[in-house]
């Protein structure tokens, strides 16, 4: 929001009651800069001037002439920085194939009103813009690391292992761990893998990376193990590390020093990139793995590389249904039809599910009568160090013997 005080406001619109219905509302709400067009090109031409340039842009989809889509393409050109609400009477696919284009065009997107627009969900969808713009007026652009600099955190043991519980639907035991990688960066503090990762595969250090992950669970798996704590440890592995035959060498002798049983590892297999033309390489470490028992993944399904094709062709006893597939599906018929299906296909297959991104009741008691085997995400916990897992584990089974209440870790 450029103005805290004034923010500007522009509703397209070829509709004129709609433009006069959407002002009064915003008016009532104490938005008085604000500007109405009937049409996409005297729109831009606003947009085109710095006086008039919104902050916030309400638009409708369906108009003539110059349609929703078509003008958010004009915004691409134009470099807007301002953010977006799709207002429309189009139906709910419509409108998130919309907002997945406006997102893919970088463009900040609050979300969509359906038509008739209420007062209390334009106030709604206002508030969060509210909440949003003081956010980001805190945040600074995000900071980009060389390869030099992430290979100094892996040689500094910069790089630390957060634990994520995957827990048993029905019974609410927990089964395993998800290892999730970050980076304690000395003067930038916590640093998330997606401002990393992807530089460890264009600089070639995924190998270097991934064994520091795997080195580090190993043995917190069998320090677990130690004090009497039989968990699955499941650890991320990239395309991009089954690009040698050395990988399965180095996951086996890993594994066997540290004294864990493999089939106490899942390997959760990521895709960044499609398997290349020649697939026998990681087809044969895969196969290798699994024949040593060792759990295979198949992560995010239904997204990315994630396919069909990877099911037939690679040996996976788990299938992690991915988390936008899983939260809200209770309430969402196309998730939901994704998800059922998911979730089918894998117990026709004898694989086991885990439902990844499980936020609140509703997702939960969605897994619980269903039939879905394991659940993860914030409804749970919230990933961990090890140190603060016992803690965690005792809420936990406290939850579980009062009923599973909808307070997360």
């Amino acid at each position: 929001m450029d103005s805290a005080s004034n923010p500007k406001i522009l509703i397209l619109d070829d509709d004129t009651f709609i433009l006069k219905l959407l002002t009064r509302m915003l008016a009532k709400q104490g938005y008085t800069s604000v500007i109405s067009c009937d049409n996409g090109h005297d729109a831009l031409k606003k947009i085109d001037t710095a006086e008039t340039c919104p902050d916030l842009i309400l638009l409708d989809l369906n108009m003539p002439d110059m349609d929703g889509i078509e003008f958010v393409r004009y915004l691409v050109d134009r470099q807007y920085h301002g953010e977006l609400i799709l207002v429309s009477g189009e139906d709910e696919r419509m409108l998130k194939t919309a907002e997945k284009l406006v997102h893919a065009h970088k463009i900040p997107m609050l979300g969509y009103l359906h038509k008739p627009v209420t007062p209390e969900k334009l106030a709604e969808i206002l508030n969060t813009w509210k909440s949003h713009s003081t956010d980001n007026s805190l945040k600074t652009d995000k900071k980009s690391y060389s390869a030099e600099e992430l290979r100094a955190a892996i040689s500094n043991h910069e790089l630390v292992n957060y634990y994520q519980p995957k827990v048993s639907v029905e019974t609410g035991e927990v089964i395993g761990v998800e290892t999730l990688v970050r980076w304690h960066h000395p003067a930038d503090g916590l640093v998330f893998p997606d401002r990393f990762i992807a530089i460890a595969e264009q600089y070639h250090l995924i190998n270097e990376l991934t064994t520091c992950v795997l080195t580090n669970a190993l043995n917190q798996a069998k320090i677990w193990q130690q004090n009497g704590l039989s968990l699955r440890v499941a650890i991320n592995v990239s395309m991009d590390n089954l690009a040698s035959l050395d990988f399965q060498d180095l996951v086996v002798n890993l594994v066997t020093q540290a004294g864990v049983s493999p089939q106490k590892i899942v390997l959760e297999v990521t895709e960044s990139q499609v398997m290349g033309a020649d697939a026998r390489v990681p087809l044969e470490i895969l196969t290798r793995l699994r024949l040593k028992r060792f759990h295979l993944s198949i992560d995010d399904f239904g997204t990315g590389h994630s396919s069909l094709a990877q099911l037939r062709d690679i040996p996976f006893d788990e299938l992690k249904i991915d988390q936008g597939f899983v939260h809200r599906a209770w309430t969402d018929d196309t998730l939901r039809a994704i998800y059922d299906a998911s979730l089918s296909m894998a117990k026709q297959l004898n694989m086991e599910t885990v439902a990844e991104g499980v936020e609140d009741q509703n997702d939960w008691e969605l897994l619980r009568q269903t039939g879905c085997d394991l659940a993860q995400g914030n409804f749970v916990s919230k990933p961990l160090q090890a140190a603060d897992f016992p803690a965690w584990l005792e809420a936990w089974q406290n939850r579980v013997r009062n009923g599973l209440i909808a307070d997360s870790a």
